[in-house]
C-alpha cells in the first residue's frame, strides 16, 4: 500500500534507493567473497559472512539481531541479510527466505494445529511475523531485506533488495500441501509457506530484474597461496601461540 502523504512527518530519505547499490558496493562485496575463497578454500559465505561483507560495502554498521530484520544499520535504515544458492543468479525469477520460526505452540500455547481452521492457522502465523515487522519498524524509517543470490563456485553472483513490510492475512488464501506444510497464496502466487514441525516459516520472494550482478575472476594461480603462506606475509611470529600447561 502506498504511504500516505502527511503534513507534519520529517520523512528522511533512505541512505540509497532501493536496489542501487552501484559498482562501487559490488567491488566490495566481491573482494569480501574472494578473501573467503582463498583463506577457506570453499565456497561457503552465508550468514554472518554476508552481514559483515554487506555492511562494509555500503558502510554501515553489523549489529547482529535475535529478530533477523536489522542485523545492519545505516542512519534511519536497517537490513535484514539473506543468501541462497541458486544456479542461474542472473535469470533467477523467484527465490525461498527462510525467514525465522513461528511457532503457534509457543505464541498462543497451540500444539494441535489440524484442529483449527487453515485460515486461522496461516493469520497466527502471518501475525507473529507482522509483529517482528512492526517492532523493527517502531524504530526505523526503512527497513529493507538484502538477499545474495549465490552461483556455483561463487563465480557468478547477484544482489537484490525488497522492502520489509506487513503481510496482510485478509489477502491471503492457504491450504495444507502433500507435505504436510501451510502455504499461503497472494492474489494467486504463493507468498509463504509454514512448516508445522519445526515451525520454520519461508517467504517467496519474485527477484527484481533490477537486481545488481558481477562475477568474480580469479586468476588461478591466487588460490596456490596457503594459509601458511598468508601467516608468514603478516610476519608470524611462534610465541603468537602460547601454549598453557596449567590454570
Amino acid at each position: 500500500m502506498e504511504e500516505p502523504r502527511l503534513r507534519t512527518v520529517d520523512k528522511a530519505n533512505a541512505p540509497y534507493p532501493l536496489n542501487e547499490l552501484g559498482p562501487r558496493v559490488l567491488r566490495s562485496i566481491g573482494r569480501s567473497m574472494l578473501a573467503s575463497l582463498i583463506v577457506r578454500g570453499t565456497d561457503q559465505f552465508e550468514g554472518t559472512d554476508w552481514e559483515r561483507a554487506f555492511a562494509n560495502a555500503i558502510g554501515a554498521d553489523w549489529k547482529p539481531s535475535n529478530v533477523g530484520l536489522d542485523d545492519v544499520v545505516l542512519g534511519n535504515c536497517c537490513w535484514g541479510a539473506k543468501t541462497v544458492k541458486n544456479n542461474k543468479p542472473f535469470s533467477a525469477r523467484a527465490v525461498r527466505l527462510i525467514s525465522g520460526r513461528n511457532s503457534l505452540d509457543f505464541s498462543y500455547g497451540i500444539s494441535d494445529v489440524r484442529s483449527i481452521d487453515e485460515s486461522e492457522v496461516g493469520a497466527r502465523v502471518l501475525a507473529i511475523y507482522n509483529d517482528r515487522v512492526s517492532s523493527v519498524r517502531a524504530r526505523f524509517k526503512h527497513v529493507r531485506t538484502v538477499v545474495l543470490m549465490k552461483g556455483p563456485d561463487l563465480r557468478e553472483n547477484a544482489v537484490f533488495e525488497v522492502e520489509t513490510v506487513r503481510l496482510e492475512a485478509e489477502k491471503f488464501v492457504w491450504s495444507w500441501n502433500k507435505n504436510g506444510n501451510l502455504v499461503g497464496f497472494e492474489n494467486g502466487v504463493q507468498r509463504v509457506t509454514w512448516q508445522p514441525h519445526g515451525s520454520q516459516f519461508t517467504l517467496h520472494e519474485s527477484v527484481p530484474s533490477s537486481r545488481s550482478m558481477f562475477r568474480l575472476l580469479p586468476p588461478d594461480n591466487v588460490f596456490e597461496i596457503s594459509a601458511i603462506r598468508l601467516l608468514e606475509s603478516v610476519g608470524f611470529e611462534e610465541d603468537w601461540v602460547q601454549v598453557v600447561e596449567s590454570v
